[in-house]
């Protein structure tokens, strides 16, 4: 049960109330991923950053994210849901502020930072929020799936807004916006969201929260710097070697823990595993798509950051199309076809977009973007559903951590691995010549989520689903721990 919720939570437009505030800050936090990316060649020539630096000022975001999602979640679940969304919110529109005033390329990234701590603690709390909002199974599946969706609706239409604003205001102006947002959420959050709690708190775990910066951090910076210092540099070989004993420390450390930062026990649902895994790689295809866009339509083909926007307004448009209906059928029929089609979309946008060169015909730009905007329309309600469906209401926060940890992950090695391919590119063809092995990766993510979505909705799958869910159940009504495995 949750703690002190009240009566009139449960009404029908109080609930829709909540999943709107829910959403909104769902909008400001994904849509700094996407929109910054349009002002990235502003911010280059404003404040002289290198390709690297430009990495990092998108991976800083989204590596804070999923560095501290897990440990947000849980939290929240602990002491207040409600507290701490009001919490992040704030922090958020501080370091939005902040942003916006930066004098040079590392203010900003110490300030985008900043951002993402307030961020942490909103996206994964918002959906144990909604979760604990909405008690009917299918009509959470659709509040689920109207949630996913403002995921995809931020990612797509933030290079457009950004456009606006770059061109008109100026690239401070992407991060000023947040701030009215953020102050009226925050008075909303305070007069119509119920608090609540699980009903068994889980305890920090220090050591795994060092373990899980350990190694997202290493592994990012040494893909990053590697295109900089080279892949045989003793810092680089160095780095990956601390990522990987830290990822060795962090699975014999957790599965040892009564109450883990990364409750390993979940992956033993096969659904839940596997829509982390698609996570990962469908926002690692995106986040590399966004990069590797913003440098080809105003680097190479010298489009105004208006025109870039403009020339993603296909994908915009297909998510906002999309994403509810998708969240509709995944409530009725299931997940399993909507990831089938959203990965084989990935997989012919990465084939289609290896054809681009400095002169490609625009009609032909846009056709690969209208693929790209298909498997972002479709993507995100899915794996939401897939990853928070089936699990107790205690494990709301955590799971919905976990989710969103995935994408965070996988936007940041998108960004990571495509910034490392072209970083050292000078000129229209070299550029486009080294992107196509960024196009072919997606396209084989893309596959890699196809057999997934077929390998994870098969009946021994939900079996398995079914039988995780059992065991946490019998934990919060005091069966104690089972033996770990």
């Amino acid at each position: 049960m949750n703690a002190s919720t009240p009566p009139d939570a449960r009404a029908p437009a109080r609930r829709y109330l909540v999943l709107a505030i829910c959403c909104a800050s769902m909008i400001v936090a994904i849509m700094d991923i996407s929109i910054v990316n349009v002002a990235l060649p502003s911010i280059r020539r404003d404040l002289g950053a290198s390709v690297s630096g430009l990495e990092w000022t998108i991976d800083a975001y989204t590596l804070v994210l999923a560095c501290f999602l897990m440990a947000a979640g849980s939290t929240a679940d602990r002491v207040g849901r409600k507290r701490v969304f009001q919490a992040g919110l704030a922090v958020f529109g501080i370091g939005s502020l902040l942003c916006g005033l930066a004098p040079d390329v590392g203010w900003l990234i110490a300030a985008r930072a900043i951002q993402a701590a307030g961020g942490t603690m909103l996206n994964p709390v918002a959906m144990a929020i909604i979760v604990t909002t909405f008690p009917e199974p299918a009509e959470r599946a659709r509040a689920i799936g109207i949630f996913g969706s403002m995921s995809g609706l931020s990612l797509g239409l933030g290079p457009i807004l950004g456009g606006v604003l770059v061109d008109g205001l100026g690239w401070r102006a992407i991060f000023w916006v947040n701030v009215p947002i953020v102050a009226a959420a925050i008075v909303c959050t305070a007069l119509f969201v119920p608090e609540s709690r699980a009903a068994r708190g889980r305890r920090f775990d220090p050591v795994g929260q060092l373990l899980v910066v350990l190694v997202l951090g290493c592994a990012v910076y040494a893909l990053i710097e590697s295109a900089r210092l080279g892949w045989t540099s003793p810092l680089i070989l160095g780095l990956l070697a601390v990522a990987a004993v830290g990822a060795a420390g962090l699975v014999g450390y957790e599965s040892r823990r009564v109450d883990p930062l990364l409750e390993l026990r979940l992956f033993r649902s096969v659904p839940f595993g596997s829509a982390i895994l698609m996570a990962v790689f469908a926002f690692c295809g995106f986040g590399a798509y966004l990069f590797m866009t913003t440098l080809y339509l105003q680097e190479v083909r010298g489009l105004s950051a208006l025109a870039a926007g403009l020339c993603v307004l296909p994908i915009g448009v297909l998510i906002l199309l999309l994403s509810p209906r998708t969240g509709r059928v995944v409530g009725t029929r299931g997940p399993r076809w909507p990831l089938v089609v959203a990965g084989s979309a990935l997989a012919a946008a990465g084939a289609a977009s290896s054809w681009l060169g400095p002169v490609t015909p625009l009609v032909f730009v846009l056709g690969t973007y209208l693929l790209f905007g298909v498997f972002q329309g479709i993507i995100n309600p899915p794996i939401a559903n897939t990853a928070i469906s089936g699990m107790p209401r205690s494990m709301a926060g955590l799971a919905g951590s976990l989710a969103s940890v995935g994408r965070q992950v996988g936007v940041t090695l998108g960004v990571a691995i495509a910034g490392t391919v072209v970083g050292t590119a000078h000129g229209g063809t070299e550029f486009t010549t080294a992107a196509r092995a960024v196009w072919w990766l997606l396209a084989g993510l893309g596959a890699a989520v196809v057999a997934l979505a077929l390998f994870s909705t098969g009946p021994r799958a939900l079996a398995s689903a079914g039988r995780v869910a059992t065991l946490f159940e019998e934990m919060d009504n005091g069966g104690g721990l089972p033996v770990r495995r």
